[in-house]
């Protein structure tokens, strides 16, 4: 659903003459509501619900600091309409391309301890099935399948060194599945950006 007048009259020559005669359908709209007019759509032609839209880039950038902020500021941050926005957003939101969620930031909360471990799976075992495993703890943050010499990156948070070493006891060391690790514990975190990416291939 297009709720703009310059997609409508875009599409309807007719229509725009009957609106404003020797007048641009933007133009009229910007003088209607004191805005100026926006520069042509730069994702025009494309796909307007693919996050590698340009426009669609920026609104996703703005989305990611603050995912509550309105379409409003974003469209004024922007200088396109409201419309287009909402359009947009609700576009990548019923295709799947974007989600807008609240997630836990581990690094805001008070969690004393953090740690990657480089995993290789056991001979018999699969990346899927450890990382699916690992997955339903609560300490698991982030498990991502790797090419190289190990399998699966997994990121683990715990209230202290302790909390870290009771958790490789458990879930780690000893296990069928988990042929090799490697652990690391994090001292400063520079930057956390968190990507929800659920069934990426």
């Amino acid at each position: 659903m297009r709720s703009f007048d310059s997609e409508i009259t875009a599409e309807n020559p007719k229509m725009a003459k009957r609106k404003d005669p020797g007048r641009s359908p933007i133009g009229a709209r910007g003088e209607r509501d004191g805005r100026q007019a926006s520069s042509p759509d730069p994702g025009r032609g494309n796909d307007l619900t693919s996050p590698n839209d340009g426009l669609n880039r920026q609104i996703v950038r703005m989305l990611e600091e603050d995912g509550r902020r309105p379409f409003n500021e974003i469209a004024t941050a922007l200088n396109v309409s409201e419309g287009t926005i909402r359009n947009r957003v609700n576009g990548m939101r019923q295709s799947g391309q974007i989600k807008i969620v609240a997630i836990v930031d581990p690094g805001a909360v008070d969690y004393r301890t953090n740690a990657i471990i480089c995993l290789r799976v056991g001979s018999d075992a699969t990346p899927a099935h450890v990382a699916e495993r690992l997955g339903r703890l609560e300490e698991v943050v982030y498990v991502l399948w790797v090419s190289g010499r190990y399998d699966l990156l997994v990121e683990i948070v715990s209230d202290d060194q302790d909390g870290l070493a009771r958790f490789l006891q458990r879930h780690i060391h000893g296990q069928a599945d988990v042929a090799e690790t490697d652990t690391m514990i994090g001292l400063k975190n520079f930057k956390n950006q968190f990507l929800l990416k659920q069934n990426w291939t």
